[in-house]
């Protein structure tokens, strides 16, 4: 037995005796990263389009990155909010040059994000209400949403696998139809704060939000004083070709949720508010041990130097064209495993016919690491450096897998 099949056999273990169970991990164990390439402890190498569920932007362990938070864990890494930083006061500028004028909060997580966004809208409806608490607090959300696994995130997801064993949760929350807005519209009365969506469903299947259907909500909420809120921890800070991707509608909203790929593997979210709503958190409403720390900012400010200097905006949306093309043709011509592509830069939902799990699986075996999601979807997602050639191979191992037999054609039900 050599050494490692010996780390292993010791990790596989450890995880059996004493890691909570509320994982279908795979069999499989990472120990090294480099670009959008990761190795097991087998050394076998992977093709890593999950990156890490979207949140590794720049791939492993880029150099610019690596090297800022190695500075930065040499000088200073946590200080509470008790005292100013300057890597947090330096990325809140920046953010804000994306976002437009506004404030922002930080935190550790994208659910953490969604949480202070709830909390946001039950102030905003207090003052609605003229001060009065507990009279305006509805939130009205979409449908197959996916906003966290708090008990805030949880409610604002109308999933029974998300909510099953958790009952009873937080109130307030109603649910429309993503992208009929007239729905949204029916929902509204005079108990309702705000309205919050995904500006495009990850886990619920990769569903966009059409242009249309954002500006009509932003028509709503200024014609009844509702927030409208966006969560962009999944699609935002790159992943469409914009820096977020409501910016594609040509609209504004009034806060927006980021996490994930804003910290290029390093946990930090953030919560950004327009001026007209900054106000309405005062001190002690909220807070956060860990949110903003000198280290988590440095990661931060390393993964926005990445996207600017090295263009990657503008290299997701040159990029995307020619592989969401072959991606189609693809489906084209495997019409019994695969119904359709929804895409929008580097997010790509991939309809299968039938249970993703087979296709995770079999993609895996030849070396192409992805992860499902709702609806019998698999999404793609590959750091935002990915090459052209990165998803060329992409394409090459799907189709050789497809083709191969690997997996039984679905039979239609009768």
């Amino acid at each position: 037995m050599n050494d490692q099949t010996i780390v292993r056999t010791s990790t596989a273990a450890l995880y059996d005796a004493h890691v909570l169970k509320n994982y279908a991990r795979a069999a499989v164990t990472l120990v090294r990263g480099r670009g959008a390439q990761v190795w097991d402890d087998q050394g076998k190498s992977y093709l890593d389009f999950t990156s890490g569920i979207a949140v590794s932007a720049l791939g492993h362990c880029h150099p610019h990155w690596v090297a800022a938070v190695q500075r930065q864990a040499g000088e200073l890494i946590h200080t509470s909010n008790l005292f100013r930083n300057p890597n947090q006061a330096e990325l809140a500028r920046r953010l804000i040059g994306y976002a437009g004028p506004g404030r922002v909060f930080f935190c550790n997580s994208g659910t953490e994000a969604n949480e202070a966004l709830i909390k946001l809208a039950r102030l905003h409806g207090m003052q609605k209400a003229g001060g009065v608490e507990g009279q305006c607090y509805k939130v009205i959300c979409a449908k197959s949403a996916f906003h966290g696994r708090t008990f805030g995130g949880m409610s604002a997801t109308p999933q029974e696998k998300i909510q099953k064993g958790f009952r009873p949760l937080v109130p307030g929350f109603v649910f429309g139809e993503l992208n009929n807005l007239q729905s949204f519209a029916e929902l509204i009365d005079a108990d309702t704060a705000a309205i919050f969506v995904e500006t495009i469903q990850g886990e619920g299947g990769v569903h966009a939000c059409t242009s249309e259907f954002l500006i009509g909500l932003r028509r709503l909420c200024d014609q009844h004083n509702l927030l409208l809120m966006l969560d962009e921890v999944q699609c935002g800070i790159g992943r469409t070709g914009t820096f977020y991707a409501f910016e594609q509608a040509g609209i504004h909203p009034d806060a927006i949720g980021m996490a994930k790929g804003l910290g290029g593997g390093f946990p930090i979210g953030a919560m950004w508010v327009r001026e007209n709503a900054a106000d309405l958190f005062h001190p002690g409403m909220h807070g956060t041990t860990f949110g903003g720390t000198p280290l988590a900012c440095a990661a931060a400010l390393a993964v926005l130097d990445v996207i600017e200097k090295e263009k990657l905006l503008a290299h997701v949306t040159r990029e995307s064209g020619p592989w969401h093309a072959a991606l189609r043709k693809m489906a084209a011509d495997f019409p019994a495993h695969l119904s359709g592509v929804r895409a929008s830069g580097f997010l790509v939902g991939v309809q299968l016919t039938s249970d993703p799990g087979p296709y995770v699986a079999a993609l895996r075996e030849h070396g192409l690491l992805v992860p499902s999601a709702g609806g019998n979807v698999m999404r793609l997602l590959p750091p935002l450096n990915a090459t052209a050639a990165e998803l060329a191979r992409c394409v090459e191992i799907f189709r050789g897998v497809l083709a191969s037999g690997a997996i039984a054609v679905p039979v239609a039900k009768a």
